[in-house]
């Protein structure tokens, strides 16, 4: 099998990464594009190392599935954007995809069998679509728009439908091509008028998406398509504007390009199933971890009081700097710029305990050492904010084999019309009598 053959297959279940299972003369085929049950033509567009698998689009349906929908959006389909590749699929089973996706992860990486997922949505978009309020758009030499999947390539876009109003309001697909300019980091906080801030130079990796923000921390946001080619960040080509964004009665003021949650209703919806997973009692002390600009450290140290302690903890500098102002007015809540595994380690050793953990992770997750960290500080909650439900199942694997059992999840559809979902998960010491059923 080479790159550019067209094969026809019938398809299998869905896998994690926005492509279903199939065979083809013993060939394992990753296939975009399509559903499971359904009979597609396709076109190989790459092979995985010693061609022991290969990736495919569906470029032509000749048994649809139910749930196949026309894509809402005319930039979506094979060898085009790059951005979404559900958009084929009808919302809810979009959903029912991505609960599968997760609970399999568990099963395949953590052995956790037998868990009930339910992908929910989240408020604040119109049925799948402007959810976006973060958007890097790449410039090319014909215009403004989004990378085709696995391409250096800029396909220029008169709209991108995941956007929100705001970011599309701009008029940065609407205008001509800056010069000297390689990407557009549009930015509309739930504060304030949007922003954009102009960036050069850069290259991207083999997943074609651009590099730099992508909407997120680094790992975060949109996700990674693909082992990445190795490149050079986009810098902003002047200063980069202060946005204020507000969740319930707590505001934060960050970079334009730092982390936030793309979706408008994820930082509230997270922020409250934390606070009721954790449920912080006056007078206890919490560590947050991979803290960012202070999304849950703030509200656990309103919880806590002054007769308690939050840490929280950022490698990112300029994001520990907004953290520190986001807190300045809870003096017994402290920001420490480092990573994860360094701060936990050194908590261990001066035999410090945590009563509530908190970790929202980047894509590769936390990691053994520092899931082994937070088991021995003791904790009698953890709540863990996953982003790749593989990194998660590991992260749980490891947790079980220190004591830490998993008793609560749940899956929200933070990012529909692609494969993302963000997954939720609540940790608590093993009763000594033994395991305790999800």
């Amino acid at each position: 099998m080479a790159v550019g053959d067209v094969v026809v297959v019938d398809v299998g279940a869905v896998a994690h990464g926005g492509h279903c299972v199939a065979r083809h003369e013993g060939q394992v085929l990753f296939v975009r594009h399509t559903l499971p049950g359904e009979r597609v033509r396709a076109r190989v567009t790459g092979l995985g190392p010693k061609g022991r698998f290969a990736h495919a689009e569906a470029v032509e349906v000749l048994q649809a599935s139910p749930h196949r929908v026309q894509p809402p959006c005319p930039y979506a389909g094979p060898g085009r954007c790059g951005g979404c590749d559900l958009q084929h699929v009808d919302l809810a089973e979009q959903r029912r995809l991505k609960a599968t996706v997760v609970r399999e992860q568990l099963a395949r990486l953590g052995g956790i069998e037998d868990v009930d997922v339910v992908c929910h949505p989240l408020p604040g978009d119109e049925d799948g679509l402007r959810w976006r309020t973060r958007v890097e758009f790449a410039v090319g030499t014909d215009g403004v728009g989004l990378r085709r999947h696995r391409s250096h390539e800029v396909l220029p876009l008169q709209d991108c439908l995941i956007a929100s109003a705001d970011v599309v309001g701009t008029g940065v697909l609407a205008g001509d091509a800056p010069r000297g300019v390689s990407a557009l980091d549009v930015v509309a906080p739930s504060l304030g008028d949007p922003v954009v801030v102009p960036l050069t130079g850069g290259t991207v990796g083999v997943d074609g998406q651009a590099a730099g923000r992508s909407g997120g921390r680094p790992g975060r946001g949109r996700g990674g398509r693909g082992r990445r080619a190795p490149h050079t960040p986009a810098r902003p080509a002047g200063p980069v504007p202060t946005v204020q964004e507000q969740v319930g009665p707590d505001r934060y003021s960050l970079s334009a390009r730092g982390f936030w949650q793309v979706h408008p209703g994820a930082a509230p919806t997270f922020v409250a199933q934390v606070l009721t997973w954790l449920n912080p009692q006056e007078g206890e002390s919490a560590l947050d971890l991979y803290a960012g600009v202070g999304l849950f450290a703030r509200p656990l140290a309103a919880r806590v009081g002054p007769r308690g302690w939050v840490l929280a903890v950022e490698a990112d500098r300029g994001a520990a700097e907004s953290a520190t102002g986001n807190l300045g007015d809870r003096p017994w809540a402290s920001v420490l710029a480092s990573p994860a595994e360094r701060a936990v380690t050194d908590l261990v050793a001066a035999e410090e305990r945590a009563d509530l953990v908190v970790l929202d992770p980047p894509r590769t997750g936390a990691g053994a050492p520092v899931v082994r960290g937070i088991a021995a500080l003791r904790p009698r909650a953890v709540v863990y904010v996953a982003c790749d439900p593989a990194a998660l199942a590991r992260d749980l694997r490891t947790a079980a084999e220190e004591g830490l059992e998993l008793v609560d999840l749940v899956a929200y559809d933070a990012f529909p019309m692609t494969h993302h979902v963000e997954t939720l998960a609540l940790l608590r010491p093993r009763p000594a009598e033994g395991v305790r059923p999800l």
